[in-house]
């Protein structure tokens, strides 16, 4: 059995896939996320590592990275609320964003905004104030600003959606941050035999398949802008 064990071990150590560094992640990095309930993936809100997370895009990619390089100490954090517009997320800013002091912020928030009717320019003068506030507390804090997504499954994002998309462009464009766009990756993602639902359950929540996407592509688009 210990001489089978003993050829075995390399074996699994060959089949293990590894994991790529993200150089925006230097040692001792604080890594916030923000946004909606995409984010929340319906976190804990107390101090339980289990749970702390939630389930989604934010749990894997601290996950996958966190265990790959444990030397580099990464601390990440989950602020997500379900429901959030910019509105709610201005409310809350000084507490869950400028008070825990990210090395590196991301941001997803615009669909709820979407679905509530807050007014583009609201949104937009809304959102660059955050991003300001957030810069002017920390000068070489790295952003990275995810667009808003929707399912469809036949004719195109409405205009709505399309216009935040190109708001929060226009904001990275401004703040220099790395853009996320998801909706890219899950209209790809769909074909005859893996649908929309495959990926996103209702009209904007991914299943746990969806939320692999979104780490994946998070974690490409923040390793290449950070080479």
């Amino acid at each position: 059995m210990r001489l089978l064990l003993a050829l075995l071990v390399p074996l699994f150590a060959l089949a293990a896939p590894t994991v790529e560094p993200i150089p925006a992640f230097a040692p001792g990095s604080r890594i916030l996320f923000q946004g909606d309930s995409i984010t929340d993936g319906n976190r804990g809100r107390s101090l339980d590592p289990n749970h702390i997370l939630g389930h989604g895009y934010v749990f894997i990619t601290a996950a996958r990275h966190g265990a790959a390089f444990p030397a580099a100490q990464l601390d990440f954090y989950n602020r997500g609320v379900s429901g959030n517009t910019v509105r709610e997320l201005q409310k809350r800013w000084p507490k869950d964003t400028l008070e825990l002091k990210p090395d590196l912020l991301s941001v997803m928030i615009g669909v709820n905004d979407s679905s509530k009717n807050v007014p583009l320019a609201e949104y937009e003068k809304t959102y660059d104030e955050l991003l300001a506030a957030a810069r002017a507390a920390n000068p070489r804090l790295k952003l990275v600003l995810c667009a808003p997504f929707v399912k469809h499954k036949d004719g195109p994002v409405p205009e709505d959606i399309v216009a935040r998309q190109a708001i929060v462009a226009k904001l990275a464009a401004k703040y220099g941050a790395a853009l996320v766009d998801f909706q890219k990756v899950f209209d790809a993602a769909v074909t005859a035999q893996t649908p929309a639902d495959y990926w996103i359950w209702d009209r904007v929540h991914p299943t746990y398949r969806g939320h692999q996407l979104m780490a994946d592509e998070w974690e490409r688009v923040v390793r290449g802008f950070w080479k």
